[in-house]
């Protein structure tokens, strides 16, 4: 949630803050695809063919899934959610620029809870639409 937390907070921080909360991210999302590929690598049997295939395709389907769903969609999102709550605050309330600028960090932490599940379903059936008819194949894949 590092990103999220982020661009709640770009109203109030220097935009390298934000753009560092991406970058640890990033790092993570890097770190869990490199993590299911040992682990699919190691579950498949060395004499079968395609197990190198098969780590690749694990760790490819994670790293792209994260960078949907953990990092691009939900800090777009927030970014909109915050952008438009302190654009409507500064149309419809005579606050100060300072809490104005709080209350949309406030909403924008608020709302990461509401958006995860949501963003998380819409990447699954849109992997499941697409990329992953590519890699399907009838044999079960090995446990992650």
């Amino acid at each position: 949630y590092a990103n999220e937390v982020g661009e709640s907070f770009r109203a109030l921080v220097p935009v390298f803050v934000v753009w560092a909360s991406y970058g640890v991210a990033t790092a993570y999302v890097t770190a869990d695809a490199v993590d299911k590929g040992k682990k699919a690598m190691a579950a498949v049997n060395p004499q079968e063919e395609g197990g190198a295939m098969q780590a690749a395709v694990a760790m490819v389907d994670t790293f792209i899934w994260q960078g949907l769903a953990s990092v691009a969609i939900p800090g777009f999102t927030i970014n909109r959610i915050c952008a438009g709550s302190l654009y409507l605050m500064g149309s419809l309330t005579r606050w100060p620029l300072p809490v104005r600028k709080w209350t949309t960090t406030a909403v924008g932490l608020t709302a990461i809870p509401f958006i995860i599940k949501p963003i998380d379903r819409s990447v699954d059936f849109l992997m499941d639409s697409s990329l992953r008819k590519l890699y399907k194949s009838n044999k079960k894949p090995p446990p992650l």
